[in-house]
């Protein structure tokens, strides 16, 4: 039977020991699942750091404890700053009396120099450069004959390029709202430009960066490991989904009012992707049977956690060791020895299916209900049970190859930062305008993950000359 929100005595005399038994049933079901809901935090689910609140949960760390102290390790090369040879200004002070028997030194020989320096950067203003076209009339033909402005100069007053490039680095990189941006500029120069000046160069820089997208995109479809996440951002006021497709050294964004199939085949890179694509669980993601498949550990890692502290059963925490001790080992090998040997991924291996058959011993098929279609529920561990069980190769693709990742938090880092965005400036005023900022940030990103500077590559983009990122054989 199932349980109405208020049962009274009478209610319950009334039933009869099966029904009872039933509803107890039932109930238990309920308050567990409750429970569980309770009892997860960011650090053992999907949750985010900020729906714990002001209590934080106690961190409890399943990783062995190293050999090292926190902080800065011994024959670390500090930072700091140091003194140049040619400083930009160099301001004497003299010393001209005694502080100890007050004597003139006016011209006593100075015995040495000490020296300290400060590190500033001058005033900024804004410069302005006219450009001025001569005008003749051909005296054979009496026609009025003018010079060419520059290609770039189009209006009789506009904005340049470094300037340009400056406001898309701080709304786009540094993700100030349009508003912001523009107290930015004047704060600094003592100028404020227009709001719709944001859009513009937003607009100008997308035309001018697409064959580096195109690039990325292309080399992506062609890499051998890709990861791959999605996560919501509000579009005009409505749920949209961001896509990302990550390496180590390339990034593209898109975004699609769709979540699954429909949208990935728009963002273009997994339809035409036959490499590993490193990812959560997420089914839609084997719909593309064209590629192998990689499953994040972090995810695991954090349900294990919560089945170890909510369930209390062991295998857990023993699966979970098992996995941080494998990636341990890899970590460790010799770059001349990039594999493991098959004596110890048959030991991992073993270790693995043994703790796969406590779990199901201690989490068994639950007996089917009669006369009730779909699928039959099951409890969380025995679902985690399942996945680890079916997906085992996915699982440990890490040990047997080196590329793989252990987990898919570069997708996840990459993601944050459009997170960042919507958090910042809540929600994209137009689907347009989701697009110019996916594209122009993942051109940032790929920036970034090659170690150049933001600030020129946008600038070289503005000149016509936008960073393409070099394939790697």
């Amino acid at each position: 039977m199932t349980p109405t929100k208020q049962i009274n005595r009478q209610q319950l005399k009334k039933l009869d020991k099966e029904s009872l038994i039933e509803l107890v049933i039932t109930l238990a079901e309920r308050l567990q699942k409750l429970e569980d809901q309770v009892a997860k935090t960011s650090r053992n689910s999907g949750k985010p750091p900020s729906s714990d609140g002001l209590k934080k949960p106690k961190t409890r760390s399943l990783r062995k404890k190293g050999l090292r102290e926190s902080g800065g390790q011994k024959g670390h090369e500090g930072h700091t700053l140091k003194m140049v040879d040619e400083p930009t200004y160099t301001i004497p002070h003299q010393v001209n009396q005694c502080d100890e028997c007050g004597i003139s030194l006016a011209e006593v020989v100075v015995k040495r120099m000490a020296k300290r320096q400060v590190f500033d950067v001058p005033p900024v203003q804004i410069e302005v450069t006219e450009h001025q076209i001569e005008i003749k009339q051909c005296p054979c033909c009496h026609k009025e004959v003018k010079a060419s402005f520059p290609v770039d100069v189009t209006q009789p007053v506009q904005y340049g390029k470094r300037l340009r490039a400056q406001i898309s680095y701080l709304n786009n990189y540094q993700l100030l709202p349009w508003q912001r941006t523009c107290d930015l500029i004047e704060d600094f120069y003592d100028h404020r430009p227009a709001q719709g000046v944001i859009a513009s160069s937003n607009q100008q820089l997308v035309e001018k960066i697409d064959p580096s997208l195109s690039e990325i995109q292309r080399q992506l479809q062609q890499e051998s490991v890709v990861c791959f996440d999605e996560s919501g951002v509000r579009v005009e006021g409505q749920l949209h989904w961001l896509h990302v497709a990550s390496t180590p050294t390339l990034t593209y964004y898109g975004v699609d009012s769709k979540r699954g199939k429909d949208g990935m085949d728009n963002i273009g890179i997994l339809p035409e992707f036959k490499g590993r694509a490193i990812h959560d669980h997420w089914k839609t993601y084997f719909r593309y049977d064209q590629c192998q498949h990689g499953l994040c550990n972090a995810h695991h890692l954090r349900e294990l956690y919560f089945i170890a502290e909510q369930y209390e059963q062991p295998w857990a925490e023993e699966m979970a060791c098992l996995l941080l001790d494998i990636k341990s080992t890899m970590a460790q090998l010799p770059p001349d020895q990039p594999l493991l040997s098959l004596d110890v991924l048959e030991s991992y291996s073993r270790q693995y299916d043994d703790l796969i058959t406590q779990g199901l011993q201690v989490n068994p098929q639950p007996a089917s209900t009669p006369n009730k279609r779909g699928r039959q529920k099951q409890t969380p561990p025995k679902n985690l049970l399942d996945r680890l069980q079916h997906f085992k190769s996915e699982t440990l693709a890490f040990m047997y190859d080196p590329l793989v990742p252990f987990d898919n938090n570069l997708a996840e880092r990459d993601v944050r930062m459009v997170k960042v965005k919507q958090k910042v400036s809540g929600s994209f005023r137009t689907f347009a305008g989701s697009e110019t900022f996916c594209a122009i940030r993942s051109y940032i990103s790929t920036v970034r993950k090659h170690g150049y500077r933001v600030i020129d590559e946008l600038y070289n983009a503005f000149n016509a000359s936008p960073f393409i990122p070099l394939q790697l054989e």
